[in-house]
């Protein structure tokens, strides 16, 4: 099983960090949790929880698929280890691969920073509010098995702010 190799700088004169040569910026929780509220209050004039899931997914698909590239991954159940030890490596919480090909898949969180978050924040949910783990799971799913963005859809199925032990999504093409 292939490992993530990590490799952090941080460029002093711009005040940049970088992860694997891909820019990063790391939010706490708290602000993860106001702004998908607000893509939640935006329904009126806009779709924001897709605008949310599509822009992650954008951004995941690019650097997982960089990162495969760059380390000659291209078996897909290493590379959806790979993104699975990823998501953890960036902060975003634990994920679980139950299963997974080129028609979808099952993905498990029994930890999730936008959900611990908004528990903390706000108390249990009527619905999901992890856009931010649905889109990175479809950028993931899209790059392992090269296919492009917006070839896959998360729904969580369960999820740990409405009161389930862990968040599980089913992927589906």
């Amino acid at each position: 099983m292939a490992e993530l190799k990590i490799e952090r700088k941080f460029d002093a004169n711009r005040k940049r960090h970088y992860l694997n040569d891909s820019l990063t910026v790391l939010h706490c929780h708290h602000y993860a949790t106001l702004f998908t509220q607000l893509a939640l209050d935006a329904k009126e004039l806009v779709d924001g929880t897709q605008i949310l899931k599509e822009s992650v997914e954008d951004v995941f698909f690019n650097v997982l698929s960089d990162y495969y590239k760059k380390n000659g991954i291209t078996d897909t159940n290493e590379r959806l280890n790979i993104a699975a030890q990823m998501f953890s490596a960036i902060g975003m919480g634990k994920m679980d691969i139950v299963s997974g090909d080129d028609n979808g898949g099952e993905v498990d969180m029994p930890i999730a920073y936008v959900d611990e978050g908004w528990v903390k924040k706000w108390g249990k949910h009527k619905g999901p509010v992890n856009f931010i783990g649905a889109g990175y799971v479809c950028g993931m799913f899209a790059a392992a098995f090269d296919k492009p963005v917006r070839t896959y859809k998360a729904t969580e199925t369960q999820s740990r702010v409405m009161g389930a032990d862990k968040s599980h999504l089913k992927v589906t093409a």
